[in-house]
């Protein structure tokens, strides 16, 4: 593919129409920081050329040297042919506005907690700043445990995850963040390895795609770790350890936010008598829900 389009493609115009066909003719999933061939095509067309990522339009009709067009085309390559999500390409992912750094030891960051974070729950906790205590289970990359701790400037933060290597790419996160003063890294089998505490804020995007949907995903989700993704038979295999020893670790007006993604049916069914508050966001409805420590210790 790379040699015949060297001398063919002069601008990132060009590039960017070929790389935008060839996205469609490979028929590829989107879904790992952007949803579709375009976004996804500009980020990083402007990522591999050190262009500012929100600047394109000054740049269209510039020239790009063979040696720039090169190391574009072969990043372009290894998406289409190993369907590699774009973001273990350039090792970086970026959620509301912030950088973090990634690679195949943990999920891509999109978790739409990220959006009710900005806002720092509100109107759910009250007053940001009066929140002393936040855990953030599953941690991943450590991409909430970040937006947590910027949310709620008063609050030490936990984040938690059973692998460790996954930590190590949460830990690096956070002290780019240079919020390492106040986010602590455990490694733990949800709160299994944790002491008694009362958080006052539980976050958590659990491993919860139900096996029917595991054996249907995308190529490009099969590149992330699997123990990250895959809940059960019916996705709740973490969430029923959640629902059960949650309590012991909430302050009395604490309240978990927890994302189920596609698995509404499944949740219901299985909690047939909680009545959480499902919170909307702008990319997400009946994926994420709240629940207080009184209706869970119920």
């Amino acid at each position: 593919m790379q040699d015949s389009a060297y001398h063919e493609l002069h601008t990132l115009r060009d590039l960017l129409r070929y790389a935008v066909s060839q996205f469609h003719a490979s028929r590829l999933s989107f879904g790992h920081g952007s949803d579709n061939a375009w976004d996804e095509a500009v980020y990083l067309l402007l990522h591999t050329l050190d262009l500012p990522l929100d600047t394109l339009e000054p740049f269209l009709d510039a020239r790009v040297l063979p040696e720039e067009s090169a190391r574009f085309l072969k990043l372009l390559d290894r998406r289409v042919s190993e369907r590699v999500p774009v973001a273990y390409l350039t090792g970086e992912a970026w959620l509301q506005g912030h950088r973090f750094v990634v690679d195949q030891r943990v999920i891509v960051p999109r978790s739409p907690i990220s959006e009710l974070l900005a806002d720092g729950l509100s109107p759910w906790v009250s007053d940001a700043d009066d929140v002393d205590l936040v855990l953030d289970l599953c941690t991943g990359s450590g991409c909430l445990a970040v937006l947590a701790a910027l949310a709620f400037p008063s609050a030490q933060v936990d984040a938690v995850d059973l692998s460790e290597e996954a930590l190590e790419v949460a830990d690096q996160n956070i002290e780019l963040s240079g919020l390492d003063g106040r986010i602590t890294t455990h490694r733990s089998d949800l709160f299994d390895q944790l002491p008694r505490c009362e958080y006052q804020v539980i976050l958590c995007n659990p491993p919860y795609v139900n096996s029917d949907s595991m054996d249907r995903l995308p190529p490009e989700y099969r590149h992330e770790p699997a123990l990250a993704l895959a809940g059960g038979s019916d996705g709740m295999d973490l969430v029923r350890r959640l629902m059960r020893d949650a309590p012991a670790y909430m302050a009395p007006d604490g309240i978990l936010v927890l994302e189920i993604g596609n698995e509404y049916d499944n949740f219901i069914a299985a909690f047939p008598h909680l009545e959480p508050v499902w919170l909307t966001t702008a990319n997400a409805e009946d994926q994420i829900l709240m629940l207080t420590r009184e209706q869970l210790a119920s």
